[in-house]
């Protein structure tokens, strides 16, 4: 089984978004937005801009 985005409205109602690995495991995790539009926008976003983002090495 593959990754899967999940949509979830967080404590004060607003509308999240997480990522899950294919074991289950939480990898991201997505800002706060007021719609349920919102949201989906920001998932599509990661799809398109995180697949091929390289990684910056802040630690040194």
């Amino acid at each position: 089984m593959a990754g899967r985005f999940e949509l979830f409205r967080g404590k004060s109602g607003d509308y999240r978004f997480r990522l899950r690995a294919a074991n289950g495991q939480i990898i991201a995790t997505g800002e706060s937005y007021s719609s349920k539009a919102g949201a989906l926008n920001g998932i599509q976003s990661v799809k398109l801009n995180a697949a091929d983002a390289p990684v910056d090495d802040l630690t040194a």
